[in-house]
């Protein structure tokens, strides 16, 4: 079937890491290869006037960090790739964790001075949890940072994965002289150049007299000591072992100068799995099934901001899908047309006719989708793995515009479907209360309803300790847990029972006082 073989080109894979680490740069770099973009923007500079690609929102661009999962389609060597630029900074995390269900494959991105940080352990769970196999780039050689050797030994510990590394550094810093390709046997020397692709030099033979005369025999001879010294430590790489998630292959390079990353992109392409089977709680989908079937992992307000819609992100988990078809929304239960489904460049979108699995697909919502909603082509299908998390830092959001109170009862109501934060109304007082993850969120939210909206929304306090779902089959003990918790009971946008604790140390009463009743403490349950 000529579909299958188009299910077997795609790569679909997201770039996470701690923030600053270099993520949206090295993004920008793999565009550059593509052919998608001609010129690199840059996170942060003066110099380069482009901002980068994955980076198109306007509070991005500002702050110079990645607030929201960014979907980038290229092609290259006759592979269809699908990128996912996530957010590396904990308060969007909610955001990153969902964007690791819709992907196959995962490339971690490490700061060669700081090492595994805080957040990179958090998102290397997730990744376990799901058997994703993931590469790891080590980025910024071209400042001085931690010996190679502890950086591998620091990636085993902290991440608990074995690495193999498949290219080595030539010194670093100032001092940097580029990377043996270990996957291809030959010597990339290094070239910087923030912009523009520039030509690596080839050397096949580690032994060659040319090594020498290239980088110094005293260099030549330490890198030869090193390679020696990697093959008898690392096993040869295991392709199985990767695909499961055991083995990180481990490649160095400098994003921002351009280096070592073709080597990364081919050997991707090589290793890394075309899309893999999906576990549904009725049963496991694969890909080269004939019937479509996919679901919704992100929502996107204002992608356009002339037209105010709203973008469903639907990750296509089997088959073909094909604009104009009928498809059951399974949730709802109703068949569905898309005229106008798209692929991504980040902001750019143009009008698609088929997709395949392993694709990311854009379709306009008018209040249809939420985030974890199955399309089939008939079949009752239900894809899990999507939860939101129990928000630990509460405000009231009040109105500080009485003229625009429908805009901004539109804005929330648009930004909790993208899963920005959490929404719940106080059953007390009718009050609404943003629930985040991070201070960070309620500034993007401020932002966004202003700019986005023309709303402008002012916080006030609460002290609240964590939201926490409840549900019991007890109606008697439930209804009088409500009723003794008046003034801390609210209510989600689904409607369902949250229970606003004040402290831990009610809570945990609460718990032993009512124990018919279950405390949830994710959304899925």
């Amino acid at each position: 079937m000529l579909y299958k073989d188009e299910i077997r080109k795609r790569r679909t894979f997201a770039i996470i890491s701690h923030p600053d680490a270099g993520k949206t740069t090295l993004t920008e770099k793999l565009l550059l290869f593509g052919g998608a973009i001609h010129v690199a923007g840059a996170v942060k500079s003066h110099k380069i006037r482009k901002t980068a690609t994955s980076d198109w929102m306007e509070i991005e661009k500002q702050r110079g960090i990645s607030v929201a999962t960014s979907v980038m389609a290229f092609d290259y060597n006759d592979r269809k790739i699908n990128i996912l630029d996530t957010p590396g900074h904990q308060d969007f995390a909610e955001d990153t964790y969902r964007t690791l269900t819709a992907v196959d494959s995962v490339i971690i991105v490490i700061d060669a001075a700081k090492g595994v940080e805080a957040q990179t352990r958090k998102l290397m769970e997730v990744c376990r949890m799901r058997q994703t196999p993931v590469i790891v780039f080590i980025n910024k050689m071209d400042r001085d940072g931690k010996d190679p050797f502890d950086l591998l030994d620091e990636v085993e510990v902290e991440l608990r994965i074995k690495v193999r590394p498949l290219s080595w550094p030539i010194e670093m810093g100032p001092r940097f002289k580029g990377v043996y390709n270990l996957f291809e046997n030959k010597l990339d020397l290094y070239t910087p150049s923030k912009q523009y692709v520039t030509e690596s030099i080839e050397i096949k033979d580690i032994n060659s007299d040319e090594l020498d005369e290239r980088i110094t025999p005293e260099l030549a001879e330490k890198l030869r000591a090193d390679l020696e010294l990697i093959e008898g430590v690392y096993p040869p790489l295991d392709l199985t072992s990767y695909r499961a998630g055991a083995v990180a292959p481990v490649f160095f390079g400098s994003a921002l100068n351009n280096f070592g990353v073709k080597e990364l992109l081919e050997c991707f392409l090589e290793i890394a799995p075309s899309p893999q089977p999906v576990q549904a709680l009725e049963r496991v989908v694969d890909p080269e099934e004939d019937s479509f079937s996919g679901f919704v992992f992100k929502i996107h307000a204002n992608m356009d901001p002339n037209h105010r819609s709203c973008i469903a992100f639907v990750k296509v988990c089997s088959g073909r899908f094909e604009r104009n078809a009928a498809y059951k929304h399974v949730r709802h239960g109703k068949q569905m047309r898309f005229a106008s489904p798209t692929a991504f460049m980040a902001q750019r979108k143009e009008t698609v006719d088929e997709a395949f699995a392993g694709d990311i697909v854009g379709l306009p919502d008018t209040g249809n989708f939420k985030i974890g909603d199955t399309l089939t082509e008939g079949e009752e299908l239900h894809f899990r793995g999507l939860p939101s998390f129990s928000p630990e830092m509460f405000k009231y959001i009040e109105n500080n515009d009485p003229m625009k109170a429908k805009q901004l009862g539109k804005g929330i109501e648009q930004l909790m479907d993208e899963g920005v934060a959490q929404l719940f109304t106080n059953r007390f007082n009718g009050r609404k209360i943003i629930g985040a993850v991070g201070q960070l969120q309620f500034e993007v939210i401020q932002y966004r309803l202003l700019h986005e909206y023309g709303a402008q929304c002012k916080w006030e306090p609460i002290h609240l300790y964590k939201a926490c779902w409840i549900e019991s089959t007890n109606a008697a003990m439930l209804a009088n847990f409500m009723k003794r918790k008046a003034q801390y009971m609210a209510y989600d946008k689904e409607g369902r029972d949250v229970y606003l604790a004040d402290s831990a140390y009610v809570l945990t009463m609460a718990q032993e006082d009512f124990p018919d009743i279950r405390f949830h403490f994710i959304s899925e349950f």
